[in-house]
């Protein structure tokens, strides 16, 4: 017992523990660069291909501008009023931004790349090399986002400058940063939400039907269709308590000043949370999958 507590007071021992974790989480950030410069390399090839696709996304928000103009328009005499706290300008602000929150967290092709990669072997490569999947994946979706930004920074602000007159008065500083923190994180709810889903493929060799579950859900309860302040109380009621509000509705919310200023941080803090809950869920998957990994395939 003396040796032990001898052992806990020793400080040579806790200072050599914590160099031990500092070099092995400047190896990880050091192996992270590479693949992050790599696959920013790689992505830069297929610039042209992100510029004119970003351009004919934004045609349906065409559609999308003459339409809820003939919904505001219904039974006014073609004023555009108030409906359910949104204005008509709100409307197509709203939709114009949760196009910029879904390119953060929109994760296309993750979680059947990663069940894809169980099904056939492929994950062999990563066992037999010291190299996270999870944190390959991440470094490789980051730089695809950064490329992604970079060319398409152009038509996104062509099309917000002929959109300006739909916009509110420019956001406090705060705001600002709140809102562009939302868009951070829902980046990291969106890449742990797919990934774990991937990851189910340790126990379902299939997870396609599971994906478009999940989609559909999403695309409903993040408020890529309409905003969750238009669903019924019973709804939202448990709503705000799930993820994915966070992936498209909420950054677009706090940009709109629909949060109000006493909720804004605490609103991120349970942001944050899910950040942290996500990847702790992701770890015990990948740690209990392997475990039960036949390592078939190639």
């Amino acid at each position: 017992m003396q040796a032990a507590a001898g052992e806990q007071l020793n400080p040579e021992g806790t200072r050599n523990r914590f160099i031990a974790v500092l070099a092995s989480l400047r190896s990880s950030l050091h192996t992270g660069g590479i693949i992050f410069k790599t696959s920013l390399e790689e992505r830069l090839i297929y610039r042209g291909d992100f510029f004119f696709a970003t351009f004919i996304r934004f045609l349906p928000i065409i559609t999308q501008v003459f339409l809820w103009y003939q919904v505001y328009a219904v039974g006014t005499d073609h004023e555009i009023a108030g409906l359910n706290g949104y204005t008509y300008q709100d409307m197509v602000a709203y939709y114009l931004l949760v196009m910029v929150a879904r390119a953060f967290s929109s994760m296309p092709g993750l979680a059947s790349g990663i069940s894809a990669e169980i099904r056939d072997g492929s994950i062999n490569k990563y066992l037999t090399q010291p190299l996270d999947m999870v944190g390959y994946l991440f470094w490789r979706r980051l730089a695809h986002k950064i490329v992604y930004y970079l060319t398409a920074i152009l038509p996104f602000a062509v099309v917000f400058y002929l959109c300006r007159s739909f916009f509110p008065d420019v956001p406090r500083a705060e705001v600002w940063a709140a809102f562009l923190l939302s868009l951070v994180f829902g980046f990291l709810i969106g890449f742990l939400l797919e990934s774990l889903i991937g990851l189910i493929g340790f126990w379902f060799l299939e997870v396609s039907s599971l994906l478009f579950i999940y989609m559909m859900f999403n695309y409903f309860l993040s408020g890529h269709m309409i905003p969750l302040d238009w669903l019924p109380f019973w709804i939202t009621s448990w709503v705000h308590y799930l993820p994915f509000k966070y992936l498209a509705y909420f950054p677009v919310a706090i940009y709109l000043g629909k949060i109000p200023d006493e909720n804004l941080w605490w609103e991120l803090g349970v942001q944050f949370t899910w950040v942290v809950g996500l990847l702790i869920a992701n770890r015990l998957a990948m740690k209990r999958g392997l475990k039960r990994y036949g390592a078939y395939g190639g």
